[in-house]
């Protein structure tokens, strides 16, 4: 069972989930299945993707540094460890979104373009995809979990109201048994880049 520390997160209400969510009272058991853990990807430094990038072409990207693959990688051996068995892994469409998915090892990756970053987006377009996400979310089987979702925090803080590090995010408690939806910061790894 993974548990987070309570020295290691904090929680707020979420900004655009809906009203019955609540801060988180306690760490999180990410082995639950009706936990979703809205992951940013491991460390890519810089922000945003050079001009011209292209989404079929990962040289055209900002991608993982050495230190972000490690990161990856360690968090995924980690979880493993841990016995978190996520029974969907979905990525953002972006090469450093999926590789992060891939190196963390839990699972095979499907990427959902409602994951993708908005960056340099009109507000109406990034509304429209977190009303969208957020729907996705609340739909996902609270018996069926735990689910995986590699994002950016562009996404995560829209979604939540939460800043993500690079391989950090939040864990989204799905309702059960009437229970209102809880958030929960999860910091990201330490590593060297």
């Amino acid at each position: 069972m993974l548990v987070l520390p309570a020295a290691l997160w904090t929680a707020t209400l979420p900004a655009l989930l809906p009203p019955r969510a609540h801060a988180a009272t306690s760490p999180v058991d990410l082995t639950r299945p009706n936990v979703v853990v809205v992951l940013r990807h491991a460390r890519a430094p810089g922000v945003g993707d050079p001009a011209g990038f292209r989404l079929d072409d990962c040289a055209t990207q900002r991608n993982l540094s050495a230190g972000g693959r490690e990161q990856a990688r360690k968090l995924g051996e980690r979880w493993k460890a841990a016995g978190f068995r996520p029974t969907q892994v979905l990525t953002s469409a972006w090469c450093r979104c999926q590789d992060t998915a891939r190196l963390i090892g839990l699972g095979p990756v499907r990427v959902e373009p409602m994951l993708n970053s908005f960056l340099g987006s009109d507000a109406a377009a990034r509304d429209a995809q977190i009303k969208r996400l957020s729907r996705y979310i609340d739909q996902l089987d609270p018996r069926g979990g735990p689910y995986l979702l590699v994002t950016h925090q562009v996404v995560v803080t829209a979604l939540t109201g939460h800043d993500a590090d690079s391989g950090g995010g939040v864990t989204i408690e799905l309702p059960v048994a009437g229970q209102a939806r809880r958030v929960t910061v999860l910091p990201a790894p330490e590593v060297a880049d």
